[in-house]
């Protein structure tokens, strides 16, 4: 082979390289949603998916991530642990993803998660609020589990502080779950009850779909409870308000953020009333971008009466895609502990709909929202508002 042949080749194989290269860099970049789009938890799962969807949208409409798309992998876990298992493995698996956002329930996040840890693939819970759910892997060199939402301990610390401090009851009854979320939100509130030296006069257990609280109720009514404090994630925790409508027994309803849920509101009705909880988005345009937000969201959705079905889920899974581009876009790729690590020390503020997040996570706490970002929500005349 003569000179000019080997330069001929060499062009040639140069050339397929750079097309390679352009081809791969044109590639999609993989992200997976796992939620429960449908069952008791669907308005959180939905308005979640709902927000991450608007947000691909808006950074592919500006370019992408250095050039390429996003393209989201939805899977509906239907809040069930082992279809969440299944579905995690197959996002990493076969769909070859980037990372993962999502997460609602607890159970459904511890469950699966491992399988990310395992793979080196970092994952954004953006609903699910469990307190050992960023600690989980927390004693392995590299933690590949993040959180933008409030964790059990901000709110129970919080509910708490509502109710013994601020208000000062003395007689606490807790209503909670039975599902993972419940019992360790239960477990939560009983510690910061504890830190005051208050012990429940009651702590009562229900199931998903049971529609009758009346045994429950009726034991906290003759502890001489003076408050219920609840941790539940479905509709469930109408029946608690309505329960407490039956029995002519009408004290003050206080618990987690799901309280704030579309089918809580609507089931409960005017029982609903003056329930609070604490939140860390509400529907209120109290800022531009939360009003941009709000008004892309609506506009592209179109829910019932303008309301979504669960505005937290809805904006932090939104921000949860905006800090999960900034990482790869600082990782200058999709190689896990890269954007892991980017993740860790994120050099762009990253404005969302919940704050402008500086720094959120380092490499030994993976939780964004901290306390002084949540705030209580208070239902009235059919939507949450800003608790006075």
């Amino acid at each position: 082979m003569n000179f000019k042949q080997k330069l001929l080749v060499a062009s040639l194989v140069l050339g397929f390289s750079q097309l390679s290269s352009l081809a791969h860099a044109a590639d999609p970049i993989k992200i997976g949603v796992s939620g429960p789009f449908t069952g008791g938890s669907a308005p959180m799962g939905v308005s979640m998916r709902d927000g991450v969807k608007l947000a691909v949208a808006e950074i592919n409409a500006k370019g992408g991530v250095m050039g390429r798309s996003l393209l989201l992998i939805e899977r509906d876990d239907e809040a069930k642990n082992e279809r969440g298992v299944q579905i995690a493995q197959e996002l990493i698996n076969k769909e070859k993803v980037a990372a993962t956002v999502g997460y609602i329930n607890t159970g459904v996040a511890l469950a699966s998660q491992r399988f990310y840890q395992e793979a080196k693939i970092p994952v954004i819970n953006n609903v699910a609020t469990g307190s050992i759910i960023t600690k989980q892997f927390a004693d392995q060199p590299d933690n590949y589990i993040f959180r933008n939402a409030a964790s059990d301990q901000i709110q129970s610390h919080m509910i708490v502080e509502e109710a013994i401090t601020r208000r000062n009851f003395k007689k606490v009854a807790i209503l909670a779950d039975s599902t993972n979320y419940g019992q360790l939100g239960r477990a939560d509130l009983e510690k910061a009850l504890d830190a005051k030296g208050i012990k429940p006069v009651a702590v009562e257990k229900y199931n998903i779909k049971d529609v009758d609280m009346t045994a429950q109720l009726l034991k906290a009514k003759q502890a001489g409870a003076e408050v219920v404090l609840t941790y539940g994630i479905g509709p469930e925790l109408a029946q608690i308000a309505n329960g407490m409508e039956k029995l002519g027994w009408k004290v003050p309803l206080i618990g987690s953020w799901t309280l704030a849920m579309g089918n809580f509101i609507d089931n409960a009705g005017k029982n609903g009333d003056g329930t609070r909880m604490p939140q860390t988005f509400i529907q209120d345009a109290s800022t531009p971008k939360r009003k941009a937000f709000i008004d892309a969201y609506v506009a592209a959705y179109k829910p019932s009466g303008g309301r979504m079905p669960s505005a937290v889920s809805a904006a932090q899974g939104y921000d949860s895609v905006y800090l999960l581009a900034a990482a790869i876009k600082q990782a200058g790729g999709t190689d896990g502990p890269k954007v892991r690590a980017a993740l860790e020390n994120l050099n762009e503020k990253v404005d969302g709909a919940v704050t402008t997040y500086n720094k959120p996570f380092s490499k030994t706490n993976h939780e964004a929202i901290t306390a002084d970002l949540t705030v209580f929500g208070e239902v009235k005349d059919g939507k949450v508002i800003l608790a006075k």
